[in-house]
C-alpha cells in the first residue's frame, strides 16, 4: 500500500461552519456562520510526513516544483545555506527569504536535510505537488468544509480543536510562535520550526495538529465571499479562482499579525507556491450505505 498513514473515520453529519467568536479578520471571509452537511470520510490523523513523501518520490521519481525551480521560501531564522543562496526578501514580510537550494529535502536551504526529521510534516510542497501525491496514493485533498469539520473533532463552535482556551491546564497544545515575532521565540512549546506530526494531543476524532505546525492545503479555490453562496450539502468551494485555500496556521502564527491557528481560520496562496511552513493531509470517501 503506497499510503500508510493511520486514518480517522469522520462520520457524516451537520455542523455550523465559520467563525463563532468573531475572532477573524473580515477580509479572510470566515463569516457568516452557516450550516453544512457532509458525507462521511476518512482522513489522515496527521499531515503527510517527510518519510511518507519520500516513499512517493522514490516510487515515482517525482520532483516538486521547488526542486524544479531551484528555490523556495524559507523563514529567516531557519535558513541554513550560503549568503549567496539568498535571492531576496519578501517586501511586506521580510522574515521570508527566497532561498536557492531550498526544497522539501532541504527545508532550511542547501545545508539542511530531513535526515532526522522523517516524522515531521513535509514542507515546501505546493498545492500541485500535493495533488500529485494524492494521485499516486489514490486519495484527494480535503475540501475546506471537510477540513474544518474534522478539525473541530466533534466540538460545537469551539475556537480550537480542544476547546475555547489556548492553553490546556497551563500547557501549550499546539506549535505556534511565543515571544516577539519575528525575532524572538521563547520556545515555550518546544519548537522553533516544525514539530513531529504526532506532537501534542489529538482532538476528539484522534486527529493531530490541525492548529499550528504547518498550514495545510485544501482542495478549494479561495474566495473571501465564498460562504455567502456556499452549497449546504458537501460544498466544494468556488468553481474557479487564482488562489487555493490553506487551513490551520503554522509555527509562525502569532496574535500580533496572524491569529489563524483556529478551527475556522482561512488563508490562501497560489497553487504553485511552496514554503517552509506549509504541507498537507489527505482524505478518502467512506463507502455510501445502501
Amino acid at each position: 500500500m503506497p499510503h500508510t498513514i493511520e486514518q480517522a473515520r469522520v462520520p457524516g453529519g451537520r455542523f455550523q461552519m465559520g467563525d463563532h467568536h468573531n475572532d477573524g479578520r473580515d477580509a479572510d471571509g470566515e463569516r457568516p456562520v452557516h450550516l453544512v452537511e457532509l458525507s462521511g470520510f476518512s482522513i489522515d490523523v496527521h499531515t503527510v510526513t517527510n518519510d511518507d513523501f519520500a516513499q512517493f518520490a522514490d516510487d515515482t521519481g517525482y520532483r516538486t516544483e521547488s526542486e524544479v525551480l531551484g528555490y523556495s521560501a524559507v523563514f529567516f531564522l531557519a535558513f541554513e545555506g550560503e549568503d549567496a543562496d539568498v535571492l531576496g526578501r519578501a517586501p511586506r514580510t521580510p522574515w521570508w527569504l527566497g532561498v536557492s537550494g531550498a526544497s522539501w529535502r532541504h527545508p532550511g536551504g542547501r545545508h539542511s536535510s530531513v535526515e532526522e526529521r522523517g516524522d515531521h510534516p513535509v514542507v515546501h510542497v505546493t498545492w500541485n505537488d500535493a495533488q500529485a501525491y494524492c494521485r499516486w496514493a489514490g486519495r484527494r485533498l480535503p475540501t475546506e468544509a471537510e477540513w474544518e469539520y474534522a478539525s473541530r473533532g466533534g466540538l460545537v463552535g469551539a475556537r480550537y480543536p480542544w476547546g475555547d482556551d489556548l492553553l490546556v491546564d497551563g500547557r501549550w497544545n499546539c506549535n505556534i510562535w511565543q515571544g516577539t515575532f519575528p525575532d524572538q521565540n521563547s520556545l515555550d512549546d518546544g519548537y522553533l520550526t516544525t514539530a513531529p506530526a504526532r506532537a501534542f494531543e489529538p482532538n476528539g476524532y484522534g486527529i493531530y495538529q490541525t492548529a499550528g505546525n504547518v498550514w495545510e492545503w485544501c482542495a478549494d479555490w479561495y474566495a473571501a465571499d465564498a460562504y455567502r453562496s456556499s452549497a449546504e450539502r458537501d460544498p466544494s468551494g468556488p468553481a474557479t479562482g487564482e488562489l487555493r485555500v490553506l487551513r490551520g496556521g503554522s509555527f509562525l502564527c502569532h496574535d500580533s499579525y496572524c491569529n489563524r491557528y483556529r478551527n475556522s481560520a482561512r488563508s490562501m496562496n497560489t497553487p504553485d507556491s511552496g514554503m517552509s511552513n506549509a504541507g498537507f493531509r489527505t482524505v478518502v470517501d467512506l463507502p455510501k450505505r445502501s
